[in-house]
């Protein structure tokens, strides 16, 4: 195998909680957190080793379920993974709790909400991009006939776990089919969450950085989200869609770089 085609070095971080990398160079000062199903290596264009402006000094983990971090020990919500966060952030070589930006992309930006409500001191500001904060507007997507008399059949035991099986398959999303085990569970917790009360709590600025066209997470998500948050920013990224470290990695660039130095 060529040199060019090695694989990333992957770190033991937060005491072997956690796996992921360690970027640029000095005191870490953002931490990146990635959306479902996804890993930290979304990050490498915007602030790690793929970034035209080069690395910058970055904690970038595997949230627990995913790439080469170990599920957890149960359905987890925003806040548990918050909590694995923080040994992962008091726990820097030098002692120094200096606080990061936190740039997190879908659930990720969920969890860094959490992060930010439960421990200001560790957190100097948050990136959000295309987080699923609040319900989206409108009436909510009503589960299909079919699969709620599945599932009330096999309340009453009328169906075998194996059909009920099926059926969640056939009528969930995809991310609720491609999840297994204990993470479809806590996917079922965390799609049930909402973060109105922590979004208020929040003291620390706060970044939007949304796709235009973002599908998933539309637009009108972040609006609600900048309402709840005085003084926080929101900016679109035309036709950036859903995966906005992939398709917008300078736009967000711009706001780590402007969070890290606001003058």
């Amino acid at each position: 195998m060529g040199a060019g085609s090695l694989a990333p070095m992957l770190k033991s971080l937060a005491g072997g909680a956690l796996f992921g990398e360690v970027w640029g160079t000095g005191t870490p000062q953002v931490l990146v957190l990635h959306g479902w199903a996804r890993t930290h290596s979304d990050f490498a264009a915007v602030v790690g080793p793929a970034s035209p402006d080069g690395p910058l000094p970055t904690l970038a983990p595997d949230l627990p379920g995913f790439g080469s971090t170990p599920a957890p020990p149960s359905a987890w919500g925003a806040a548990d993974y918050a909590a694995a966060l923080v040994p992962l952030l008091e726990g820097r070589p030098d002692g120094d709790r200096f606080p990061v930006v936190v740039l997190g992309h879908s659930r990720g930006g969920c969890i860094a909400v959490a992060l930010a409500a439960a421990r200001p001191d560790l957190v100097r500001a948050l990136v959000l991009t295309g987080a699923p904060l609040l319900p989206r507007p409108g009436p909510a997507r009503k589960p299909a006939a079919a699969f709620l008399w599945a599932r009330r059949l096999h309340r009453f035991g009328l169906l075998s776990d194996e059909a009920m099986e099926r059926a969640r398959r056939r009528h969930g999303s995809t991310d609720y089919r491609n999840a297994e085990g204990i993470m479809r569970d806590v996917f079922v917790r965390m799609v049930r969450e909402r973060y109105d009360v922590e979004l208020a709590a929040l003291t620390v600025p706060v970044s939007l950085v949304w796709g235009d066209d973002d599908a998933d997470v539309p637009v009108e998500v972040a609006r609600l989200a900048q309402s709840l948050v005085p003084g926080s920013s929101l900016t679109l990224c035309p036709g950036a869609g859903h995966l906005t470290p992939l398709t917008a990695p300078e736009a967000l660039r711009a706001a780590v770089a402007k969070a890290l130095d606001p003058s």
